[in-house]
């Protein structure tokens, strides 16, 4: 086994950088399948790495965090092959794989078995309450230590560190929603369809969300290319953003899927207000907060649309599965907490550096 609770964390960490550059040579293969086929030993090392690597992640007491990061990785370059980035097409020569989506399904499965060990919901009383009372606490909520660090005291740099984590969802902004909005048309349908269509700047790519966030990256000195700053991205980030592969990915998941959608457009109008004020703080111009000002003027709105015509809806529509949007709801805002606590770990690692 390469890895143990012995090894030192840089060798830990140079360990899974190799194994992770012997992931992305394979990816590289052409018809992936059918080279493993042919050779079934290519892959024999690179099963038990990953076993042992599931181990430490998930199955330790502590926890690895280069065994999760190295996990999440993995996850994410499986997940992006479901999005289109207009790149050369051969770099999708292996999006059916079959070797790929048995690494998909044995990494999620351990992942969210221990996911949903994090978040316990004992669902009782009223569905629609339940609802309300989160959404009312999460619209409004008390100043976090997270939120009162960014924005009343990260420096210029830590600002810059914070959008170059975040563009690696924001570049590529609600595409995991447009994965479910195909199939028969209803009033929920539509009212998601709604939320993307503003997302997407109603059909102007100069309006179009995404757009916003990649001036403020050039506003801020930064390259605004997806994915520029990846290897900066915490293990807690990516999961944030596999999760919502996870759910959007499969249709038997589309309540929990609500859920965190909801939980997403309730809170960011609060969050996106401390990152803007730290903007102004540091007079990085009205272009260097574009984004964050949008958000927390369209999301107030999102939030409502999905509670009165997604999320109350759905509650008539399945009775008996309902409660799914709680746990989607409760899950998203643990993992979306636990992501914001490692940008900010991130940011303050850089200001002692």
């Amino acid at each position: 086994m390469r890895f143990n609770s012995l090894t030192d964390s840089t060798t830990l960490e140079i360990s899974y950088q190799e194994l992770e550059e012997e992931f992305l040579g394979l990816m590289d293969l052409d018809d992936l399948d059918r080279v493993i086929a042919r050779n079934p030993d290519k892959v024999e090392s690179f099963e038990s790495e990953l076993d042992s690597s599931l181990s430490d992640a998930f199955e330790s007491e502590a926890g690895c965090p280069q065994a999760h990061l190295f996990l999440q990785r993995v996850l994410y370059r499986i997940n992006r092959l479901k999005l289109f980035w207009y790149d050369p097409l051969d770099n999708y020569a292996n999006e059916d794989s079959s070797f790929l989506f048995s690494l998909r399904m044995k990494i999620e499965n351990a992942w969210q078995g221990w996911e949903d060990g994090n978040n316990i919901m004992h669902p009782s009383g009223d569905l629609r309450m339940a609802l309300r009372d989160r959404v009312e606490e999460d619209l409004q909520p008390e100043p976090s230590t997270e939120g009162l660090v960014i924005r009343n005291e990260i420096s210029k740099a830590g600002y810059q560190r914070l959008l170059a984590i975040t563009s690696l969802d924001g570049l590529v902004e609600a595409s995991q929603l447009s994965r479910m909005l195909g199939g028969v048309g209803n009033e929920v349908q539509t009212m998601l369809t709604r939320i993307l269509w503003e997302e997407y700047g109603s059909g102007k790519f100069s309006r179009k969300h995404s757009t916003h966030f990649a001036l403020m990256l050039e506003e801020c000195n930064l390259d605004s290319r997806p994915e520029a700053y990846f290897d900066l991205v915490p293990w807690e980030v990516l999961a944030n953003i596999n999760h919502s592969f996870f759910l959007s990915e499969r249709k038997a998941n589309f309540l929990r899927y609500i859920g965190g959608l909801l939980y997403t457009e309730v809170s960011v109008p609060s969050a996106f207000q401390n990152i803007k004020m730290a903007g102004e703080r540091l007079r990085v111009g009205d272009v260097g907060v574009s984004y964050w000002d949008l958000h927390i003027r369209e999301d107030i709105r999102h939030g409502q649309w999905m509670l009165d015509d997604v999320a109350f809806p759905l509650i008539e529509k399945y009775p008996d599965r309902a409660w799914d949007m709680v746990k989607g709801y409760d899950q998203q805002k643990f993992i979306s907490s636990r992501s914001t606590s490692a940008i900010v770990e991130s940011i303050e690692q850089l200001e002692l550096s």
